[in-house]
């Protein structure tokens, strides 16, 4: 699935209730809603790639394959999900069709689908299967559907194609719920103009949580937006507001990127293209560990199982995130004694947080220990609700009697993750140098990464 989103769309449309202050005209004031709240606190999800392409050793399909071609022999997405979930991922969304058309569950608006397939006798439904499986992990469910359908004949006519699109959505949307997250992907949709305020009417209907993730070309109709590209790095300072067109809106990103180099689908040279437990982390630490989101692309082979080496990469890379950054590792646990404003901080618990005095623009957190501790990386964690107010900050350690700046950054954010060289001290402190509000940190944890490697 390589995104090239070039969707141009001019109509504006977005629910109060997720756009934030849509009448805002300074970042400041801009605000999430409660949903992007909950989904930006998920922080990991993974994408589900299969179909069609899975059998044919092709990543685009051109809406010709005969349906007869997937025919899976033990579809497991309980399988799936559990491999998921032991990476540390919290959702899953599902391709329940991609640009080939081929539907993954049995629609009433074409015989393209997984009812002209030989798999389960034509009586299988893979999205159902999927959601099922999700929901018994307690995980959250979303559904990708892809608007460019190079199968469909109604493509070529735009309003028909429209009402197939809807019809499609209606039945995903009313039949699969509760959905955390809608996929709008612009990919091969260039010169086709969608009636995409007609869809998010719709959507809105039935699903007015989903959380709607969209191209900033789609700006007005998504409520996260893709960071880019596809390597899995957020570069640069992470803002959650951003304007387009002179509107500004609360859009965090959400980045995207596959377990494999290079490929969404399952392909026989897999074992190839595996990424390595240090990749996967550093995508984590530049994704997660910049404030946005991590949809991690996972693909079923033609059996309809992750392939063995998949599973185990997937747990290890778990227990990696773990090793480092587990609650049990983080040294400001150990602090001594302080007021409970600051230990509302230091909790683990992100439910709390410390805050800086109503109305200051400068802060600092400090914490204090009884013994030296060696630490190099340290995460911020921003209460959001208010809005991103910290604009500049410095994380800095007593040493030889002075606080000496192992780190400067501007943007924390729904997550900050700074990495620096060891130092050995007995106290340290976030020292928030500019904020535009008044800034309150759910986290400020610390950590010895170097011992974990």
């Amino acid at each position: 699935m390589l995104l090239y989103r070039r969707i141009l769309c001019t109509a504006m449309f977005m629910a109060a209730a997720m756009a934030g202050s849509v009448s805002a005209q300074n970042f400041v004031d801009v605000k999430p809603s409660p949903q992007q709240v909950h989904w930006q606190d998920l922080q990991f999800g993974v994408i589900v790639h299969f179909g069609t392409n899975t059998f044919l050793d092709r990543e685009w399909g051109d809406g010709t394959a005969d349906p007869k071609v997937f025919n899976p022999d033990h579809v497991d997405p309980d399988q799936w999900v559990r491999a998921a979930k032991s990476a540390g991922a919290q959702y899953l969304v599902l391709v329940a069709k991609h640009h080939d058309g081929f539907a993954l569950w049995p629609t009433e608006q074409t015989d393209y689908s997984v009812k002209r397939s030989p798999w389960m006798g034509g009586k299988g439904d893979l999205v159902r299967m999927t959601e099922e499986a999700t929901r018994k992990e307690g995980m959250e469910f979303g559904i990708y559907l892809s608007p460019w359908d190079r199968h469909e004949p109604r493509y070529k006519d735009t309003p028909a194609y429209d009402q197939y699109y809807l019809a499609e959505m209606d039945e995903l949307v009313q039949g699969y719920g509760p959905l955390v997250e809608w996929w709008l992907d612009g990919a091969g949709s260039a010169g086709h103009v969608y009636n995409f305020k007609k869809y998010m009417e719709e959507l809105r209907t039935y699903q007015s949580n989903t959380m709607v993730f969209a191209d900033v070309a789609l700006f007005d109709y998504g409520d996260i937006r893709w960071v880019g590209q596809e390597d899995g790095h957020i570069h640069g300072e992470n803002w959650n507001v951003i304007d387009r067109h002179g509107e500004l809106r609360w859009r965090p990103v959400e980045v995207d990127t596959p377990l494999h180099k290079l490929q969404w689908f399952w392909h026989p040279n897999s074992d190839q293209t595996l990424k390595s437990v240090d990749e996967l982390v550093d995508i984590w630490e530049n994704s997660v560990g910049r404030g946005g989101q991590l949809m991690l692309g996972i693909a079923p082979n033609r059996h309809g199982q992750l392939p063995h080496a998949d599973v185990k990469r997937l747990k290890e890379f778990g227990e990696a995130l773990q090793a480092r950054y587990g609650i049990d590792k983080d040294l400001a646990h150990q602090h001594m004694a302080t007021d409970a404003n600051t230990a509302a901080a230091l909790d683990g618990d992100r439910d709390t947080f410390w805050s800086a005095p109503e109305g200051s623009h400068h802060a600092t957190l400090e914490v204090d220990f009884d013994k030296s501790v060696t630490i190099d990386h340290a995460l911020s964690m921003e209460w959001l609700n208010e809005g991103q107010c910290v604009q500049k900050y410095a994380v800095e350690a007593w040493i030889n009697s002075t606080w000496t700046p192992v780190a400067e950054a501007e943007a924390i954010g729904h997550m900050k993750i700074d990495r620096f060289a060891p130092v050995t001290t007995s106290k340290v402190r976030l020292n928030i140098l500019s904020s535009t509000c008044t800034a309150r940190i759910r986290e400020f944890q610390l950590f010895n990464v170097g011992d974990a490697r």
